[in-house]
């Protein structure tokens, strides 16, 4: 299949008239084979505007020799545009019923999980026992099933979350544009959707049936919910499936050119790792070591400086602490990936999506935060 034909989506799906998919292999097709020189790596530090080739030239491996630098400037930046603010949220699991194959994910449907799916009296328990704990940001997730989490439910879910925080995230499966818009008027306020892997052959292996088969519906999402009237998307890789250049460079040009696009967008960006989690395939990932990842979120920073950077509990309290002090803006705290543990009142408890490597409550964080500076952020919206 060739990227933005028809053949490429599903009967029901939208398609949207988007070229976007297209310059982001174009670029990377015309950069690839660039040796980029400890010169070019210095003369795009000097740039205050970077280019799409400057962007690259920082995630080259030859950058890696100037991580001070890249370092001092990035800080600069997340100080100059964000303060010392470090925004937290925390994730919801309503559901972890999935339709989807991907190899890496506990939550695929070949998984000898225990599913569960919340009701409406368990989600509000739910909210209630996140809130107690101080967060007014709420990331809502189900697994990637419209029969087993429609519209609807989800729906009514954000307009639970909305009795209880002042933001309300949803990260679930791909939806069309009448979808987001009722998911919009039920108070949902963000979308966020990982394309995954931005190489499609990689992510045609990882997602062998499905609908997330489907990679160009998935790489449009961003534009269907900003259509729908969401204030702002969040976009993501999953560091671990292919090469770390390749996906950085296009999950960057990506947010710069949506943002481009819609500039009234705000953009996120998360920057996850595989991590280990029951019911996936014994695999060879490509890994990334913290060296590798935090260069890669320093060329993030100074080549979008603007955008909102999110670190999750895949990475350890050493790391996340690291990295919002140069870069990262955003962090989860109180973190759980299972249906239904916080209250203790759920009839059933589904399994974790995958395990986490800091479970700090959002206590613990605040007070971390503040011993090196940081000041912590609940929300920074009023919303009339």
């Amino acid at each position: 299949m060739n990227i933005g034909k028809v053949t490429d989506y599903f009967p029901t799906m939208d398609i949207i008239d988007s070229n976007i998919k297209d310059k982001l292999e174009k670029s990377y097709k015309n950069i690839i084979n660039k040796k980029v020189l400890q010169a070019d790596v210095l003369a795009s530090l000097e740039k205050i505007d970077l280019d799409d080739e400057d962007f690259y030239n920082l995630l080259s491996d030859t950058a890696s020799n100037f991580l001070d630098k890249m370092g001092k400037i990035a800080q600069d930046k997340r100080v100059r545009y964000f303060g010392n603010n470090v925004f937290l949220f925390s994730p919801l699991y309503i559901a972890n019923y999935c339709e989807n194959s991907c190899r890496y994910c506990g939550f695929r449907e070949k998984s000898n999980i225990k599913r569960a799916k919340l009701n409406r009296n368990e989600i509000e328990d739910e909210m209630k026992a996140l809130a107690d704990t101080g967060i007014e940001e709420v990331l809502i997730l189900t697994g990637e099933s419209e029969r087993f989490s429609s519209i609807d439910y989800i729906a009514n879910a954000c307009k639970l979350a909305s009795k209880y925080f002042k933001t309300v995230g949803i990260e679930i499966y791909p939806a069309n544009i009448k979808d987001y818009e009722k998911l919009r008027e039920a108070g949902a306020d963000f979308v966020t959707v990982f394309q995954e892997s931005y190489n499609k052959k990689s992510y045609n292996y990882y997602h062998p049936y499905g609908h997330k088969r489907s990679f160009v519906y998935r790489i449009d999402t961003q534009e269907r919910a900003l259509m729908a009237g969401f204030r702002g998307v969040g976009f993501g890789a999953l560091f671990g499936l292919n090469n770390p250049i390749e996906e950085a460079y296009k999950l960057g040009l990506h947010a710069k050119e949506v943002q481009r696009k819609y500039p009234h967008a705000e953009v996120s960006i998360s920057l996850p790792r595989i991590r280990p989690t029951h019911g996936a395939d014994k695999l060879d990932f490509c890994e990334i070591d913290d060296k590798k990842f935090f260069q890669i979120m320093l060329a993030l920073r100074i080549f979008l400086p603007f955008a909102s950077i999110t670190l999750s509990t895949r990475e350890d309290k050493d790391f996340r602490n690291l990295a919002i002090k140069y870069a990262a803006t955003k962090i989860s705290a109180s973190v759980d990936t299972s249906i239904g543990h916080r209250s203790k009142r759920s009839k059933d408890e589904g399994d974790e999506q995958f395990e986490i490597a800091d479970s700090r409550s959002c206590d613990d964080v605040i007070k971390d935060l503040k011993s090196f500076g940081m000041s912590p952020v609940f929300t920074d919206y009023i919303n009339l």
